[in-house]
């Protein structure tokens, strides 16, 4: 009896992910879900200097941005809730002095061009196709920061505007890195707070843009994570208590997937090495000064130095 509905995921042919390797996220919270799986597991990889950013649009200005070497100076803040923040930049970004946020800003600006620059893999998780624009400037942003709804405008974007959105992504990474791969992906988060018809349409434009702008480009791929929650793991027992997020469980199935995909073959058994000296890590002694514990600790240190000498990056 089957019950479970599965996706045909084809193994990624060329370009592959190894521990050589730089990959680049950006977007939604769901990237850095991914992020900090790549992060455990020790392979190179930064992700979301400027914070969490939800549509495409707020991608296109951060990398725009970071190519062109902007400057953000007093005039581009605002203040509300007693701290300062950039209207291009998550909230994580914010502080109570204006200058602590421009250091921030400028700094992760410099980090965006770095990483733009040195990626192997640029990761691009969008969220939504809704956008909202601050009606005192008449500019879209990537973050309200809670600032009263009725200074934004809210609208739509069509699948027209967003593939046009991300061909310009597309472009301006070519500028700086035309050997980077671009793999796109939908956040499985839902958005309901737009309505449930709302996120689906939303959802259905992300992934219609996505596709039509990957037919006509070169080294730029799409992984199915939004599918895979819809289509495989169609149940709440795979979203954390809010209903809307996928848990650890989702996320992990979802690693696998991806790990599958676009993970070379010689790359596992070292993520298996570090797996276990992870675990190890965390591992907590009843009595740290016992002989066996000591020889668990001999031999943790014996694994570190062998994955560190195959990989001198790596730092436990």
């Amino acid at each position: 009896m089957k019950l479970q509905t599965n996706l045909s995921i084809k193994k990624q042919a060329d370009n592959q992910i190894d521990y050589s390797s730089k990959i680049f996220l950006l977007g939604s919270c769901f990237s850095e879900n991914i992020g900090n799986k790549l992060s455990y597991y020790k392979f190179q990889s930064q992700q979301n200097p400027f914070g969490i950013l939800f549509h495409p649009k707020a991608i296109e200005q951060l990398i725009k941005n970071a190519i062109q070497q902007k400057v953000y100076t007093e005039n581009d803040l605002v203040f509300n809730n007693e701290r300062w923040h950039s209207l291009d930049a998550h909230s994580s970004l914010s502080a109570p002095d204006k200058k602590d946020v421009l250091i921030n800003l400028n700094t992760a600006l410099v980090q965006t061009k770095k990483q733009l620059e040195e990626a192997s893999h640029i990761i691009i998780t969008l969220g939504t196709s809704w956008v909202y624009s601050y009606l005192k400037t008449d500019m879209m942003v990537a973050n309200c920061h809670k600032i009263p709804q009725k200074e934004f405008s809210k609208e739509l974007l069509s699948v027209a505007e967003i593939s046009e959105t991300l061909h310009a992504i597309l472009a301006l990474i070519k500028r700086v890195n035309s050997k980077a791969s671009v793999l796109f992906t939908i956040s499985p988060v839902r958005h309901l707070k737009d309505g449930f018809i709302e996120n689906m349409r939303s959802k259905a434009h992300l992934i219609s843009g996505v596709h039509a702008t990957i037919a006509q480009e070169t080294n730029a791929y799409y992984f199915p994570s939004y599918e895979i929650v819809m289509d495989e793991l169609r149940e709440y027992r795979f979203y954390t208590e809010d209903l809307l997020h996928p848990n650890k469980t989702a996320i992990h199935y979802i690693w696998e997937k991806f790990i599958d995909c676009w993970c070379c073959e010689a790359s596992k058994a070292t993520m298996q090495e570090i797996e276990t000296i992870q675990k190890g890590l965390s591992h907590t002694s009843f009595n740290e000064n016992s002989e066996q514990h000591q020889k668990f600790l001999k031999s943790l240190e014996e694994k570190k130095k062998s994955v560190i000498k195959k990989h001198p990056f790596i730092s436990f």
